[in-house]
């Protein structure tokens, strides 16, 4: 499974990092959520390499996401 979050539309509150903080953080510059360094496809913030089966939180993050903005491709 790979995920993608659409960055310009995140409201930064909080709900992805605090469910998945192995997967998604806030940053520091523009407080939105971004994709931990480790999991980043080619250094891209909103898109993940395909993740390991040991991140399920992943699922919990994207349905408890308010404005819908992360999206799992299985």
């Amino acid at each position: 499974m790979k995920v993608t979050i659409d960055r310009m539309q995140c409201v930064a509150c909080g709900s992805c990092w605090d469910t998945c903080p192995t997967l998604f953080v806030q940053n520091e510059k523009d407080s939105f959520s971004e994709i931990v360094e480790e999991f980043r496809e080619n250094g891209d913030l909103g898109t993940s390499v395909a993740l390991p089966g040991t991140i399920d939180c992943a699922r919990d993050a994207a349905d408890l996401c308010p404005s819908q903005i992360i999206a799992l491709v299985e």
